[in-house]
């Protein structure tokens, strides 16, 4: 799936957080372990691009079937 780029939001940590339905402390700590969806430091803050995310869950999902 490629968005452009202008298109593709960036989401905050919040936002990461309630799509996923997990802490935020979960997504620092995969983080951490270099685990969960790439993210992009923005000075000191970590955003995530929407379609990173999503692409993220649907390879959790489907990705042995690929």
């Amino acid at each position: 799936m490629s968005v452009p780029e202008a298109t593709d939001p960036l989401w905050d940590i919040d936002q990461v957080s309630a799509y996923l339905k997990v802490p935020k402390r979960t997504l620092y700590a995969w983080r951490t372990h270099k685990y969960g969806p790439q993210g992009i430091r923005v000075g000191r803050y970590v955003r995530y691009r929407r379609s990173v995310v999503i692409e993220w869950v649907d390879l959790l999902e489907h990705g042995d079937e690929e």
